[in-house]
């Protein structure tokens, strides 16, 4: 009797087990139609152009805050905005006759148009990663170590002139960068032998320097996403870069 008890239970037992098994073949085989269905590699696809997205965004976006904050230009020397070169020789002859302050204010003022500029960036940036597709982030992922600011750079340069320049003509109007640079250039201009006149029109090279600098920040948060672990903030993107890193290396 007990032997019988026994077969009876061990059947069930390989029927349940076989019943789990026969489930679990069905959601596989569900998952492998749905995969075939879509290409088959849709998925990882599309994981890789979510994790870029984040990490664009998250470039982009710290470099906007960073820079746009007050010192955010100035206090970093890396972006700070200087005298054009064309006024170096112009800067070094005014400081030679105690024009100092002059100078100083001046080149602040340069600096406090980049950073009002860089508070629009961001807006600009994102819709640069709305825009872009999955051969572009397959691209970038598999690309330089500076590959998704080169994307930036194709994608946003234009966009980012036409708005930067009015905040940057304003702004240096406001401070005072126009006059100041005006009254540098005029100094200098009369300056018997002075070796090559200097242009007083400051808005294209601050909106060019400025652009510059933000691209440079963008470059080096680029650089520390893609080499350390630690500065990719979501699963998703420390899976998509761990595996670019395996196939590179």
């Amino acid at each position: 009797m007990n032997k019988t008890i026994n077969k009876i239970t061990l059947s069930l037992m390989f029927l349940m087990a076989s019943s789990g098994a026969f489930a679990q073949f069905g959601k596989l085989l569900d998952k492998a139609k749905s995969a075939a269905a879509g290409g088959g590699i849709s998925a990882s696809q599309t994981d890789i152009a979510t994790a870029l997205k984040q990490a664009l965004e998250l470039g982009a976006t710290k470099s906007a805050d960073l820079l746009s904050a007050q010192n955010g230009f100035f206090a970093n020397s890396s972006v700070k905005i200087l005298f054009p070169p064309e006024a170096i020789k112009a800067e070094a002859t005014l400081r030679k006759l105690g024009l100092n302050k002059m100078c100083d204010d001046a080149i602040l003022s340069f600096n406090r148009a980049a950073e009002d500029a860089a508070k629009t960036a961001k807006p600009i940036f994102v819709t640069a990663i709305k825009q872009m597709t999955i051969k572009d982030a397959t691209n970038i992922l598999m690309g330089s170590k500076d590959a998704a600011t080169t994307y930036f750079k194709n994608n946003t340069t234009d966009s980012l002139s036409k708005v930067f320049e009015p905040i940057v003509a304003n702004s240096i109007e406001k401070v005072g960068a126009t006059r100041l640079y005006s009254d540098i250039a005029e100094r200098y201009n009369k300056v018997p032998f002075a070796a090559n006149k200097i242009n007083p029109d400051l808005k294209a090279y601050v909106t060019q320097k400025a652009i510059e600098g933000l691209f440079k920040q963008i470059a080096q948060e680029e650089l520390k996403i893609r080499e350390n672990s630690a500065f990719r903030t979501t699963d998703l993107m420390k899976k998509v870069f761990a595996q670019a890193e395996k196939k590179l290396n």
